[in-house]
């Protein structure tokens, strides 16, 4: 029983069953790619090694096509999203200093040092030495005798100076503070639209140019087994004539020495 003759879908050529595969046996990105050219085509029909690797070039130059538009399209998105941004952080130390008046300057100091132990230490040696004069009348010394009232009003009036002055420093830290805040608000913003398009690019490496590139090396070790394969039969044919040349040759040897 003779066996059907296979014919390659694209140029109706007869084909061998080694040389040929079935659009069943295909990738379904090049199946379609094949039925797309030749809607009338079927699974059960053959394509040739020549036709299909030309369909194979083409799906692998569209894989690379689509990674290369997306990653572009990511890069666009990540340069949009720094330059839609056109705040300039500000240093927060240099502005105001710029700034700085003299009553600051004042209270920035009075602050410091209302702050400090050298402060508390100079207060209680006045207090000390005050109600030592007084209580004592050392050297003939009595403008503030017991209860001391003269103490108690000098007091009052550096509490009631100081206050304000000290508010004054702290609305200073305040802005300092608020201009800060602000700044790092507008960090994180930044930041935030980096890492949101820096994981968009990771996503599409991972789903998207990992799997095309693997395929693609699929693509290359399918076709490399090919060309071996021909130049296994290549070789085949070639030892098969030179046996017959010799086998030709080796009759009129014979004759002639005969």
């Amino acid at each position: 029983m003779a066996t059907e003759q296979l014919h390659c879908l694209v140029d109706g050529e007869p084909v061998a069953l080694e040389g040929s595969l079935q659009l069943a046996e295909l990738d379904a990105g090049l199946r379609n790619r094949i039925k797309r050219d030749y809607p009338q085509s079927k699974p059960t029909d053959y394509i040739c090694g020549h036709h299909l690797l030309k369909y194979r070039l083409e799906h692998v130059d569209a894989l690379i096509n689509a990674d290369m538009k997306q990653t572009k399209k990511i890069n666009q998105k990540l340069t949009k999203a720094l330059q839609s941004d056109d705040y300039d952080i500000i240093d927060v130390n240099d502005s105001l200093s710029e700034s700085l008046t003299f009553g600051q300057k004042v209270s920035d100091d009075v602050a410091r040092f209302g702050g400090s132990w050298g402060f508390i230490f100079v207060f209680m040696f006045v207090l000390i030495g005050w109600m030592i004069v007084n209580g004592l009348h050392l050297f003939g010394v009595n403008f503030d005798n017991y209860p001391f009232i003269l103490l108690n009003l000098v007091l009052s009036c550096v509490a009631a100076i100081q206050a304000p002055i000290i508010m004054m420093s702290q609305n200073r830290s305040a802005d300092r503070d608020r201009m800060m805040a602000e700044n790092d608000y507008h960090v994180n913003l930044k930041s935030e639209h980096e890492l949101r398009l820096l994981h968009a690019k990771v996503d599409h490496l991972a789903q998207n140019q990992v799997p095309h590139t693997m395929e693609i090396a699929r693509f290359q070790l399918e076709i490399l087994g090919e060309i071996r394969q021909e130049l296994a039969e290549l070789r085949a044919h070639d030892a098969g004539s030179s046996d017959s040349a010799k086998r030709r040759e080796s009759p009129h040897e014979n004759m002639d020495n005969s």
